[in-house]
């Protein structure tokens, strides 16, 4: 033992006498210890704790030293062999009386020579292992925080088998497997002990309340730092493309690395040709065959139709197409962005709220475009009708857990209310039997005649599991003010509105719209058809270049965008945010506001860069709330929200007793609300009699024509 132990005492000076005891208890097993790994496996994680700043190679550096030692020295403990004065008989030794200190036999006693660990020194040793690993997974300065900002951090069991697996590259299937993994956010736990596989070819969507972790949850795919096949290409839909000079149609075909690489290649052996003198190298005629060869296997000439065939869908007009990236806005950059990745077509692609960039119609060419698709799909969406069409299987994030389902949102929905049902009604019947069983024993508990009868039901109690009663998902209730004042109208009109940017940036012409307290108003259009510059002009934000805005007196408007929520300081916590927005009033005032909104608790306290997107827009919605409007114009509010809270959003705006007018692509928040569908395009804005079922058999009718 003393040839190993010296090793980790010369190596770490600064270990624990208990953790060196315990190495050295582990060490002395050594026969069992069949490789390097072995022996890493079995101390290399005590070893990291001793020392962070070594890596994993490192400590496999010093394991290999202590193997070889092992092997020296037999597999065994360096000590001297005993020689017994008389044969020993064990089962003689076995009927001694052990408290006879002179006939205790040898193989009880302890000996001198022999290398053991002191349980007590091992015990605290352990714990105090523990404690430091529980310490280095929760503490949020050491795995959550960096620069001060908090952020996601990931554990993960990796079994033996898959490592090596990997590293010898037999881990060939087409299949993620993510096992046995954590994932926190700062101190709040997301997912605990989890595991899920996705099947190539399935596509999934993953649904869950605001805060559960979603977003959090593709970015640790996405980064790796949750491990998997590392064969499996990934790609996620995050940041927008980088605004240069670019063409929109070349960043998407730039994003094919071969295609690209095989013209590079095809340019530079041409320009060798021409410029070679002579007979020229024989060599480039037979590799730029290769190139041609290799270019016509891939179809890299239809690549150019398919990726404006993709951009066209998401909205990008011929002339677009041809536009460099930094002339778009963030929005048509992250549309880009979304081009690039259905035209790659990594093995996994994860898409994150794909729909809240997207008009009715891109999103509806959008549900066609990826019921073809040939890989695999994890979406993060809000959207019901959309994972409707789009799904196969379904992932429940709740509960630190993911549970996997069958089908799409519907069928997903309503499996998981069934077996919440089941699970409610054996709850209440294992409740309902338990208090027969105790109602029995408290009634004949002193009665001699039934005291077997009583002490076997007492041991039947005894053995049941432990009830846990089922978890509930508490419903999500947005409440907007309730004492609005009632208005005559008209309170909010346009007449003969005409509206532009410049000379060649028309927007609207002649638009006449008027909106009363009962109005129930969606606009829908194309993006760039001038939703939200009709929106502030109705703000007052925007003066017609011809025509008037009238509203009334004592007209008090709520706004909601997504500009407000980008617009925000980060660093401060909901309630400052409150109170630099409404002075003077008390922090108690303060949470009762946004607890309306469904931010209690400690999500007031924390500041918004913790918070998820949904979580913010309640902060949005508390704020707008704040001055009593008795009016809102609502732009994309379902953006980040979960399918729950749209839900709760809908029939809070059903109930309120103000007018509403809104954007928004939400196919379920427009049938819960609106009344009246205004449609945006060609320069002007129309009602449309037929709602919204008018208005997609109009774009339906669009797609048919483009591919005739």
């Amino acid at each position: 033992m003393a040839a190993y132990r010296k090793i980790v005492e010369s190596e770490f000076p600064a270990i624990d006498l208990e953790l060196l005891d315990y190495v050295s208890g582990v060490l002395d097993g050594g026969e069992d210890f069949d490789d390097v790994d072995d022996v890493y496996e079995a101390i290399g994680g005590v070893l990291h704790e001793v020392d962070f700043d070594r890596d994993e190679d490192g400590i496999r550096h010093i394991c290999k030293k202590l193997y070889k030692t092992l092997k020296l020295s037999g597999g065994k403990s360096q000590k001297n062999d005993i020689l017994l004065d008389a044969p020993v008989q064990l089962s003689e030794q076995g009927k001694q009386d052990d408290s006879t200190n002179d006939d205790r036999s040898i193989w009880m006693a302890t000996n001198k020579n022999v290398s053991q660990v002191n349980k007590k020194k091992l015990e605290k040793a352990e714990a105090k292992l523990k404690a430091k690993q529980e310490r280095k997974l929760l503490q949020p300065e050491q795995a959550a925080k960096r620069n001060g900002v908090v952020s996601a951090s990931a554990s993960q069991a990796v079994s033996r088998k898959d490592v090596k697996a990997e590293a010898a590259g037999s881990a060939k299937g087409s299949d993620v497997r993510i096992e046995n993994f954590d994932v926190a956010f700062g101190e709040k736990v997301l997912l605990k002990e989890a595991s899920f596989t996705l099947a190539f070819g399935r596509r999934y969507g993953l649904v869950g309340r605001n805060g559960a972790g979603k977003s959090t949850l593709l970015k640790m795919i996405a980064s790796r730092e949750l491990q998997f096949q590392s064969h499996i290409s990934i790609l996620h839909v995050e940041q927008e493309v980088i605004g240069d000079d670019t063409l929109a149609l070349d960043s998407v075909l730039e994003c094919d690395e071969l295609r690209t690489r095989l013209l590079k290649e095809e340019k530079e052996l041409h320009v060798k040709i021409q410029d070679s003198s002579g007979p020229g190298d024989p060599t480039l005629g037979a590799k730029l065959s290769d190139v041609y060869a290799k270019l016509a296997e891939i179809e890299a000439d239809k690549a150019p139709s398919k990726a404006a065939m993709i951009l066209n869908g998401l909205g990008f007009s011929p002339s677009m197409q041809i536009q460099t990236t930094k002339e778009f806005s963030g929005g048509w950059r992250m549309r880009i962005a979304l081009a690039r990745a259905l035209f790659s077509k990594p093995d996994l692609l994860l898409l994150d709220e794909p729909t809240n960039m997207l008009d009715i119609k891109a999103i509806l060419w959008l549900e066609d475009y990826l019921q073809d698709w040939p890989t695999t799909l994890l979406i993060v969406s809000h959207d019901k009708k959309f994972l409707n069409e789009v799904a196969t299987d379904m992932i429940h994030q709740h509960s630190r857990r993911l549970d996997a389902y069958r089908g799409n949102y519907e069928q997903f929905f309503k499996t998981k209310t069934e077996k919440h049902k089941n699970q409610q009604r054996e709850y209440e019947a294992q409740v309902q039997f338990r208090e027969h069983v105790q109602t029995f024993i408290n009634r004949f508990r002193y009665n001699a005649n039934r005291a077997a009868l009583v002490q076997s039901k007492i041991k039947q109690l005894e053995k049941l599991p432990k009830l846990i009663p089922v978890e509930k998902e508490s419903e999500v209730i947005l409440r907007f003010p309730s004492e609005i004042s009632k208005l005559s109208p008209p309170i909010l009109q346009l007449d003969e509105v005409n509206f532009s940017y410049g000379p060649d940036a028309h927007i609207f012409d002649a638009v006449d719209l008027s909106a009363c307290m009962e109005s129930r108003i969606c606009i829908v259009g194309e993006n760039g058809s001038g939703k939200t510059t009709l929106l502030k002009i109705l703000l007052g934000d925007l003066n017609p270049v011809s025509g008037l805005r009238h509203c009334h007196r004592n007209l008090r408007l709520g706004y909601f965008s997504q500009h407000h929520i980008d617009n925000m300081n980060f660093d401060k916590n909901a309630i400052e945010v409150m109170a630099s927005k409404f002075p003077g009033k008390t922090a108690e005032q303060y949470r009762q506001q946004l607890g309306s909104f469904g931010v209690t608790g400690d999500l007031a306290t924390r500041p918004l860069t913790s918070l998820s997107g949904g979580q913010k827009s309640r902060v949005v919605f508390a704020l707008m709330c704040a001055g009593n409007p008795n009016f809102f114009i609502l732009d994309e509010p379902t953006n980040h929200l979960d399918i729950e809270t749209v839900e709760a959003l809908g029939k809070a705006l059903a109930s309120y007793k103000g007018g509403v007018i809104l954007v928004s692509h939400d196919e379920s928040l427009i049938r819960m609300v609106c009344k009246e569908l205004w449609v945006c395009g060609g320069g002007t804005v129309k009602a449309m009699e037929g709602g919204l079922d008018e208005y997609k058999r109009m774009v339906e009718k669009e797609f048919e024509q483009q591919k005739k």
